[in-house]
């Protein structure tokens, strides 16, 4: 076990998921923000002011190879844009940095099966940053279908959608393969979602989408086939209100998480019924998602863990989402 008390990072970008990670970063129990850098004169001294301004001591810089060469940073966090990920995930693996990147990790499973061998080389952790996964709740969802209250899992949906403001346009700027669009920024989650309640990975997936000018996507939905009449349903928008849910039907009942992307104050609420006419609402302790995160994620690098969310689990993740885009494309049902 090591001796040091906390992880110290670093962040690469100062993007917008800074509103809640850079905060989680500061406050973690095992963790201390060591410096953070944009491309963008004056930008990572801005979020500093914004974000962390009671933290006096953190570096800002306008070069995001500063943090990558800074001797005292342990770990990065890397937020830039989705085609930058990999790019900027094997430069930080290259210095011998710790690594968690925003999702995706990356837009191809070759790219991942790079970092893996460079972590590999370098001994440094890596890991996805779907938060959402270290809530609570979503253990407790796990604890009922391992009950066997809802009997066996035979449909899962998943619905994640906001209306797009003008601010935000930049994420419909690049082509699907350039990571632009809703399936590479808010799909992702809900194809991750999905996929925890399967013990295997899809055999097909069939999807449709809308397009705007750029080639990103602004709306899919499409269903992922599980073999045996088991079918995942997802569908997500940046052009319809805000939904950010999963609902699992088995054959003695049903399951919704009514939020998944939990901010720090809200409160979970789970409901859950049976067959034999029970009905349940579940509510459960607010909690932060991000510093759980975080949390976790230095305390893998600290006492050499696994982290939780595995290169494999980034690997089957991409590969369905390539799949998925790959029938929308092409309006053909696409094997995985």
């Amino acid at each position: 076990m090591s001796n040091q008390a906390k992880l110290r990072w670093g962040i690469v970008g100062a993007a917008r998921v800074n509103e809640r990670l850079l905060p989680a970063i500061v406050e973690a129990s095992n963790a201390e923000l060591v410096a953070i850098a944009s491309r963008r004169p004056g930008a990572a001294a801005e979020t500093l002011r914004k974000y962390a301004p009671c933290y006096p001591g953190i570096h800002a810089y306008d070069d995001l190879e500063t943090v990558l060469t800074n001797p005292d940073v342990q770990a990065v966090y890397l937020p830039m844009a989705n085609h930058e990920h990999a790019e900027w995930a094997l430069r930080a693996i290259a210095h011998r940095k710790h690594v968690l990147v925003e999702k995706p990790m990356a837009l191809t499973v070759t790219d991942i099966d790079a970092i893996e061998t460079a972590a590999r080389r370098y001994k440094v952790k890596v890991m996805e940053g779907f938060m959402y996964r270290f809530h609570p709740q979503h253990v407790r969802v796990m604890e009922i279908l391992r009950s066997g209250m809802i009997g066996e899992v035979r449909s899962v949906r998943a619905s994640y959608s906001f209306m797009m403001r003008p601010a935000r346009m930049y994420r419909l700027a690049e082509h699907v393969e350039r990571g632009g669009g809703a399936m590479w920024d808010i799909g992702c989650y809900a194809i991750h979602s999905l996929r925890m309640f399967f013990e295997q990975p899809p055999l097909a997936v069939t999807a449709m989408a809308k397009y705007v000018e750029s080639g990103a996507d602004i709306s899919t939905s499409g269903i992922l086939d599980y073999g045996d009449g088991r079918f995942a349903h997802f569908d997500f928008s940046f052009e319809r209100a805000r939904r950010c849910e999963y609902e699992i039907v088995g054959t003695q009942g049903g399951l919704k998480c009514h939020v998944v992307w939990q901010l720090p104050g809200d409160v979970p609420v789970i409901s859950w019924w049976t067959e034999d006419g029970r009905q349940v609402e579940e509510r459960m302790p607010a909690s932060n998602h991000f510093k759980l995160e975080i949390e976790h994620f230095s305390d893998c690098v600290l006492n050499d863990r696994e982290p939780a969310l595995s290169l494999d689990d980034a690997r089957d993740n991409c590969r369905v989402i390539v799949a998925a885009l790959e029938s929308a494309a092409n309006g053909q049902v696409a094997k995985i």
